[in-house]
């Protein structure tokens, strides 16, 4: 029995662990009280992570499909080999547009992005699908027109508000927010702070706040709008702070003034009084803070709904300040800037082929994929840490898009659903068996990064992501396999410079051979990585990324305890990383320094963006979907005892093994059904059979299925409701192409026997 220090990776909280090991399996686990984040906080679902760790679908070998379909074992070497020459083969004949990358990351698997992010540059394509593209992107591209740049990602000063405004989130089951139970019992103890939770289900979060609009499914954008209009034709909203701090507020005024405020709120079926209630609510309080999550950003009006919630706390003043919204640093970057409006070398942003899908923040919707592959053009697909055929919309449609590929390689821990498609399967070691980290550094004005140290061996035959790519881009005959001069600075470069002489040389290295540039990553891995501590060679892009930290921030991260100078900061924050067994603090700002933050050219917010305002005025216009189908279910929904597809052991569940369908009552005794009866769910593209579970807390008419489930465990039947089955690719937002997956049109039918 051992103890070490890791973090959760179930959700984007990763919060702090203590464990107790015994042998290569989790004996106990507990929040650790030294992080510097989750302070010895978690929840029920890391208790269960031996089933991650250990279950009967780990791969250990690399895996070759046969021309019979069948798998088998073949060597690392020969399967990188034939990856190479294959890919290398479809670069040349057909272009960069013929390769792309799917997946990436994981919860708490980021530290392999700096390798898998070079693979595209090898192969000349900017195609990456990953699933923060069919949730957030419209997000995203909203934050680039307001604060200037796509990543100038916000967060939410929960812990400090007067006032909280939970939209189409659960925080009791899906966190995201610090230590999310723990804060959401403190302010329905305290008196003097108001919770306000927008759902169409009455959920966990919802039982404890003071205000829970109910409205219907899909009816966001019409309540916000309505929330918005009441703060500014009752002349509520800060003028001084937007007089201030931002741009464009005349035009916007002009709409806001004209929105039919009691037609809205009709629409989105709540009572008046309470709507206004929560308007005048949040326009008084002395600090406001707006949290929100899937439950608008993948449903009707998804890209409309993201620039309504933040104009809800732009323009009452609460941003810039303790208890509002912020925006955050990164350390590790996990989206870019591309917005469609720009032009680089002289050229437009790289469009898809098929749907002419331009990026949002470097991503490309997970929606678009199966068809650029059946009519686009895209020929070859790496998929890693990710699972498609199960998590991404309209699985049928990604069946027969795999089928179709000249090449498929899914790099993962498991043999999924997806790799059952591939050509090769390339086994990965576990995040609790190689150094790990997550990009989900999001906090605000303390930030914080969590380096993981393996805490069992690798097994079988699997290798760390930053192992496989600089290998396999080794094969491809882009990176030599040794750097002598490098390696050699590496080696004796006195611990005092703090690697600064290797960096000039690097810095040399590449100004020689520009291409060489885009394979930075390996590069280190292969020279500094081999002289880092405990075997931390996948961490050394680090180094580069701390350097760039500290000379943008300088100031925050002396205040957070790392001594230095202009040349040794970056280094000393290096180290810290590195040292620190629960996470390190690597940074702290001032409230008043978001503004440095804003990426615009005049450092002003600009609130006028003409396609939302334009949707926006359309609202009035748009006639609510047909009643062919005469419920909507919200698909996704978080619970207890789900979480994403790393749990593939069924029996890590304490409760819902089925993943029932919640339903009302009502409902249900209309349908002649009763709790745990069969049901079959079907939509426009296809049905699910699934359990039910009455609950009185959904609004009538409204359903919910949890994501998480559906795998095959162990080669049987699927574990629970597939609910990409009857997801549609079509169904989606039309500038962000963000799936509807919390308003999918479906009927309810007893099952047939």
């Amino acid at each position: 029995m051992r103890t070490e220090t890791t973090a959760c990776i179930l959700c984007s909280r990763n919060c702090g662990l203590e464990v107790e090991l015994d042998g290569e399996r989790f004996a106990r686990i507990r929040g650790d009280a030294k992080h510097p984040c989750s302070q010895g906080y978690v929840c029920q679902k890391a208790a269960r992570l031996d089933y991650y760790q250990n279950h009967d679908d780990r791969l250990t070998r690399p895996l070759r499909r046969r021309p019979d379909g069948e798998f088998e074992p073949v060597s690392w070497d020969a399967a990188l080999s034939d990856i190479a020459t294959r890919l290398n083969a479809i670069r040349d004949e057909h272009g960069g547009d013929a390769f792309a990358f799917a997946g990436g990351g994981g919860q708490g698997n980021h530290l392999g992005a700096p390798y898998s992010s070079q693979l595209p540059a090898a192969m000349g394509s900017r195609f990456v699908y990953n699933s923060l593209a069919q949730e957030k992107t419209g997000d995203f591209w909203v934050n680039g027109r307001l604060f200037g740049r796509q990543n100038c990602h916000g967060t939410e000063d929960v812990e400090h508000a007067d006032f909280v405004l939970f939209i189409g989130t659960n925080p009791f089951q899906a966190h995201g927010i610090p230590n999310a139970r723990d804060a959401l019992k403190a302010i329905r103890r305290d008196p003097t702070r108001t919770m306000v939770v927008v759902d169409p289900r009455r959920t966990d979060t919802a039982k404890m706040a003071d205000v829970h609009l109910q409205l219907r499914p899909g009816t966001d954008a019409y309540l916000m709008s309505a929330l918005l209009a009441i703060v500014v034709q009752n002349d509520l909203h800060d003028r001084a702070f937007l007089e201030r701090r931002c741009t464009g507020f005349e035009q916007l005024e002009r709409v806001l003034r004209d929105v039919p405020v009691a037609e809205y709120v009709e629409r989105a079926g709540v009572d008046p009084a309470d709507v206004e209630r929560v308007a005048r609510g949040l326009a008084a309080a002395e600090s406001a803070t707006v949290r929100i999550d899937l439950g608008i950003q993948q449903t009707l009006h998804s890209t409309l709904n993201s620039y309504l919630e933040k104009l809800l706390f732009l323009i009452t003043g609460n941003f810039g300040k303790r208890g509002g919204n912020n925006l955050h640093t990164f350390l590790l970057p996990i989206i870019g800037h591309t917005d469609e409006r720009d032009v680089i070398d002289g050229k437009p942003l790289r469009r898809t082929t098929h749907h002419g899908m331009f990026p949002i923040a470097g991503l490309y919707p997970p929606a678009i994929l199966p068809d650029e592959i059946l009519h686009g053009g895209v020929r070859a697909i790496f998929v890693e840490s990710c699972n498609p055929a199960v998590s991404w919309p309209d699985s049928d449609a990604y069946e027969q898009a795999f089928e179709k590929l000249e090449l498929l390689v899914v790099v993962d821990v498991a043999l999924t659903e997806t790799a059952r498609f591939a050509d090769y399967v390339l086994p990965a070691s576990s995040q609790f068996e190689k150094w790990e980290a997550t990009g989900f550094n999001l906090e605000f004005p303390d930030n914080y990064f969590h380096l993981r140290h393996p805490l069992f061996p690798a097994k079988g035959d699997t290798l760390p992501e930053a192992e496989i790519y600089t290998r396999l881009l080794e094969k491809m005959g882009v990176i030599p396999d040794r750097f002598p001069g490098l390696e050699r600075l590496a080696r004796l470069e006195p611990a005092a410079t703090r690697h600064l002489v290797l960096l000039a040389k690097l810095a040399r290295t590449f100004a020689k051979d520009r291409e060489l540039s885009k394979y930075g990553a390996s590069i280190l891995y292969r020279t500094l990585g081999k002289h880092l501590p405990d075997g931390a060679a996948a961490a050394a892009p680090l180094l580069v990324l701390a350097m760039r930290y500290a000379a943008r921030y300088p100031q925050q991260v002396r205040r957070a305890g790392i001594d230095g100078n202009r040349l040794t900061l970056g280094g000393n924050l290096f180290r810290a990383i590195l040292d620190s067994r629960s996470g390190v603090t690597i940074s702290k700002h001032e409230y008043d320094e978001v503004w440095d933050l804003v990426q615009t050219a005049d450092g002003r917010i600009h609130l006028a963006i003409s396609e939302m305002l334009e949707e926006l005025q359309s609202l009035r216009h748009t006639a609510p979907p047909n009643g062919e189908y005469p419920f909507v279910l919200l698909a996704g929904e978080r619970r207890s005892y789900n979480a994403n597809q790393i749990y593939r052991n069924p029996e890590w569940r304490k409760i819902d093994p089925n993943g029932a369908m919640r339903m009302h009552p009502e409902d249900a005794r209309e349908l002649g059904l009763t709790q745990d009866d069969r049901a079959t769910c079907s939509s426009a593209t296809g049905s699910v059979e699934v359990s039910v579970d009455l609950d009185d807390g959904l609004r009538r008419g409204v359903v919910s299925l949890p994501h998480g489930y559906g795998m095959r465990y162990r080669g049987g039947p699927p574990q629970g409701p597939q609910i990409n089955r009857i997801t549609a690719s079509a169904s989606c937002d039309p500038l962000a192409k963000t799936p509807y997956h919390k308003h999918v049109p479906v009927r309810i039918e007893r099952a047939r026997g």
